[in-house]
């Protein structure tokens, strides 16, 4: 392992430890089994909170299916690539087992399944950016430790009540990545189908954080938690899309040149101006006496 490599695992174990001093402890409030919609349709408890959770089975299977059916449909090139959107799919599929079943029966043994499987969708986000982004190797490398580190922390969650190393496993990648896809320079095309992701995502948790008050506006049809999951569903559906479409560019520039480039483009035809070529002639003048 190079002397880097060391170096930012170091400096990644450091800075959390010094956050694990300095910040006090997050335990899980019990409010938050406390949603909005708690209606039983069919004898399903909770229903549209479970039913809602059906678009991440889909998409899941089919992203796994077309990570390796017809014939490599998604055209991988970097080492690790396959392995890590395998990871993906896989929780994101896992989501609709373990989110339906915490649902059920909202409390905090069963919502260690619900966060699972995101956990493992997080981590492998993370690793891909590193193999596509920054280096292949250690980005595939990267894969089982990262997916290890969200296992440690759903487990310190549930033995110790507290929320701290989750949290930072589920909104690092929210920064982190968003940065990433425009920052650095990709490999591939269709790299803004990253943004539509995290926006979806974003969405995603306003919905969940404002559950009762969007219950009330849709006049107790739809709930905010419900509407939360569909939204969270697009996410694996932009990535799937990108996937599908991109190809391999032949010059690699961030997002952030591109629009660089744009932007100084458009502003330089903006700021052209037509050129008026002006002929003086002398006109004789006759003084009035």
């Amino acid at each position: 392992m190079k002397k880097q490599t060391i170096y930012s695992w170091g400096a990644s174990i450091v800075i959390f430890l010094v956050l694990m001093i300095v910040t006090p402890t997050i335990p899980q409030s019990q409010a938050y089994h406390d949603f909005a919609d708690q209606r039983s349709f069919f004898g399903i408890p909770n229903a549209l909170n479970v039913i809602s959770n059906f678009p991440f089975l889909v998409i899941g299977l089919l992203g796994l299916v077309l990570c390796y059916y017809p014939d490599d449909y998604f055209r991988f090139s970097l080492r690790g690539e396959k392995l890590g959107w395998t990871c993906f799919f896989v929780g994101v599929a896992a989501v609709a087992f373990g989110s339906s079943y915490y649902h059920l029966h909202p409390d905090d043994a069963r919502l260690v399944w619900d966060r699972l499987p995101m956990t493992i969708a997080f981590t492998s986000i993370m690793a891909i950016f590193v193999i596509e982004r920054i280096d292949e190797h250690k980005g595939t490398y990267s894969i089982v430790p990262l997916l290890l580190v969200g296992l440690v922390s759903i487990l310190y969650w549930r033995f110790f009540d507290d929320l701290r190393p989750y949290a930072l496993v589920q909104f690092v990648p929210c920064i982190v990545i968003p940065l990433m896809a425009i920052l650095l320079p990709p490999m591939y095309t269709h790299s803004t189908y990253w943004l539509w992701a995290a926006g979806f995502y974003l969405l995603a948790k306003v919905e969940e954080a404002a559950d009762k008050p969007i219950y009330s506006w849709t006049h107790h049809i739809l709930s905010g938690h419900s509407i939360k999951h569909l939204c969270a569903a697009m996410v694996p559906v932009f990535l799937t899309l990108m996937l599908a479409k991109r190809s391999v560019q032949t010059q690699r520039i961030s997002l952030y040149e591109t629009w660089k480039i744009s932007w100084t483009r458009s502003r330089g035809k903006g700021s052209e101006e037509e050129s008026f070529e002006c002929t003086y002639s002398n006109v004789a003048v006759e003084e009035t006496r």
